[in-house]
């Protein structure tokens, strides 16, 4: 099973969509490996977002970020960088399809969420903000009939 780091932005946690956004990512059948609410400091702020570190919106970046508390969501599922992107949809919310968060919730630059983009960078992502500690393994019910080879195979 794969994993990815899902970032729920101020933006999300003060327009109280977090319930929404969460409900969208379980309806899909995606199994909640870890979760949590916290504030981020200018470190993890630079490390996370070290791609856009030069660029002239940074400082806006990190203003909006350390405005409120963000959720941190490890979420586990086959295949579930990709289905996670599509129910996020297009990072600029004017351009996301109907039905995706982006798509739905957003207006503006602020989209609400941030998904990794690859299971490389899922897995440096979760780590830089989960401890091992943190993340569970657990049998969610039907999981077997969804993801078990054999069963797949007579369908």
């Amino acid at each position: 099973m794969e994993r990815t780091l899902i970032i729920i932005k101020p933006d999300a946690l003060q327009r109280s969509l977090v319930g929404e956004i969460i409900g969208r990512f379980e309806k899909k059948g995606l199994k909640i490996a870890g979760l949590k609410m916290m504030e981020l400091d200018d470190l993890k702020l630079e490390e996370h977002y070290a791609h856009h570190k030069d660029k002239p919106f940074f400082g806006n970046l990190k203003k909006f970020m350390t405005s409120s508390p963000v959720l941190l969501m490890a979420l586990e599922g086959a295949d579930v960088i990709k289905a996670v992107r599509i129910i996020v949809g297009s990072t600029r919310p004017i351009e996301a399809d109907s039905g995706t968060i982006r798509g739905d919730l957003a207006m503006t630059n602020w989209n609400l969420v941030h998904a990794s983009d690859s299971l490389e960078t899922a897995a440096a992502e979760i780590k830089r903000f989960f401890a091992e500690d943190e993340l569970f393994n657990y049998n969610k019910v039907g999981w077997e009939m969804v993801y078990e080879e054999e069963f797949n195979k007579e369908l």
